[in-house]
């Protein structure tokens, strides 16, 4: 099995390329550390929504719809506010339509390569972020930190390994996602009908007009029902949906099955992600995005107890880690 890693690139950006076998993937890590695909080569599935050399323009401006885009802090914020430790930071309002903040500010930066490589049985690849006082988000959200996140790709797969380490001398907020963005169909000789996707999902938030929980609960319909039990279309209608994480037989993960290639593709994320988003684009066939989340959206302005809504933090020297994996079964 050919095992490599190599610096390269990726429609004209610089990229790390991961190569393990049947197995490739590469990260951007000057515009937000983005695994921006993973394919399996031998069968021709590309599992990741890529952005062509057509969209590449379009992607640098808005990569929050392709690979896998870290947020950090994740989804929406009420009026750009986020109340913490007895402060309220102010976030740019960067979605007119909702009058919030969203997403947060490591997805559109600029990651350094700190190591990459290769060994007997898996290629891998380390990116990480320093901010302090020198970096444009500190304005915003004034913590010092490091988040580290390393991609490996061997016989199992992609594992991905994110630590966040607190560098500062005051205790911060830790509130992360990743925008995952999968292919369905991710096979060419198959179709988005052709596909039944699962979710531990739990409850679904109530979520307001402008996209904000309300803090209740709203009944599952049949088909999200479905989600969580033998699978259901992924654009069977309209998604932008916000569920709890319930862990089934003792893990958090999606499982996407190609029933024409009799393949699932697994994405086994840890349980420290409190919440699912799920949004397929207004139901359009083509990719959809389970996203992994720490916490609820807006989670400081939200009147709940703080581990179940998953308002993390970090005192000073303090590291938060989680891994996750998406392979093939």
């Amino acid at each position: 099995m050919t095992i490599t890693a190599y610096e390269g690139q990726y429609e004209g950006e610089a990229a790390v390329w991961l190569k393990a076998g049947r197995y490739e993937a590469a990260i951007l890590p000057g515009i937000g550390g983005n695994l921006i695909c993973f394919r399996d080569h031998e069968n021709g599935y590309r599992f990741l929504h890529e952005p062509g050399a057509e969209e590449m323009e379009a992607f640098k401006a808005n990569p929050g719809i392709h690979g896998i885009p870290v947020l950090f802090p994740p989804n929406r914020y009420e009026d750009g506010e986020f109340p913490w430790n007895g402060q309220t930071y102010k976030f740019p309002v960067n979605e007119a339509a909702t009058g919030n903040h969203l997403h947060g500010f490591l997805h559109t930066a600029a990651w350094e390569v700190e190591d990459f490589g290769s060994g007997k049985t898996e290629s891998y690849v380390t990116v990480q972020i320093k901010v302090d006082e020198s970096h444009p988000s500190y304005a915003y959200l004034p913590h010092k930190y490091t988040i580290k996140l390393r991609y490996s790709l061997g016989e199992g797969g992609l594992t991905q390994q994110l630590l966040v380490h607190n560098d500062g001398d005051d205790v911060m907020p830790c509130l992360l996602a990743f925008h995952t963005a999968v292919n369905a169909p991710f096979a060419s000789g198959s179709a988005a009908q052709d596909y039944r996707v699962k979710l531990t999902i739990g409850e679904r938030w109530e979520l307001s007009d402008r996209m904000l929980p309300t803090g209740k609960f709203q009944e599952l319909q049949t088909e999200e029902l479905a989600l969580q039990g033998e699978g259901v279309y992924p654009f069977y209608a309209a998604m932008d949906n916000h569920y709890t994480a319930v862990a089934q037989n003792g893990r958090n993960r999606m499982e996407l099955t190609d029933t024409k290639a009799g393949v699932t593709l697994v994405y086994d994320v840890g349980t420290s992600y409190k919440q699912w988003m799920i949004w397929n684009n207004g139901a359009t066939e083509g990719f959809f995005c389970p996203e992994p989340q720490i916490n609820l959206v807006n989670a400081p302005k939200v009147d709940l107890p703080a581990e179940e809504i998953g308002l993390f933090s970090l005192s000073p020297g303090e590291y938060w880690e989680e891994s996750s994996r998406l392979y093939v079964k």
